[in-house]
């Protein structure tokens, strides 16, 4: 299940005004420099997908990761989206400063 905030929506929304369509958004794991996370983007579904219709919205997560978080619910925060899990995702990474092209400099 995918649940969807009222600011998170009024944000997707906002992005999809001038658009022709709403493509469908998929939720997925991230690499950055503050190390694993999940994401959003634009994608088209596939086989391996499990679809969630939200206030008009549609959602895509891959079924094994579904398997990992459980519920899933998008809430908007002061740098985006927030996307939290029913299942606290255990992730290793080799985030952090020091890992990114920036050399340590992550507007710190």
């Amino acid at each position: 299940m995918l649940e969807l905030s009222q600011n998170a929506r009024e944000e997707l929304e906002a992005y999809f005004e001038d658009k022709e369509e709403k493509s469908p958004i998929r939720v997925f794991l991230a690499n950055s420099c503050s190390g694993m996370r999940l994401s959003l983007a634009l994608d088209e579904a596939d086989d391996d997908d499990q679809s969630f219709d939200v206030d008009g919205f549609t959602f895509i997560v891959s079924k094994d990761l579904l398997e990992l978080t459980g519920n899933i619910n998008i809430d908007l925060g002061p740098f985006g989206f927030d996307i939290m899990t029913e299942i606290p995702l255990e992730l290793e990474s080799a985030g952090g400063c020091s890992g990114c092209p920036s050399a340590g400099s992550c507007g710190v």
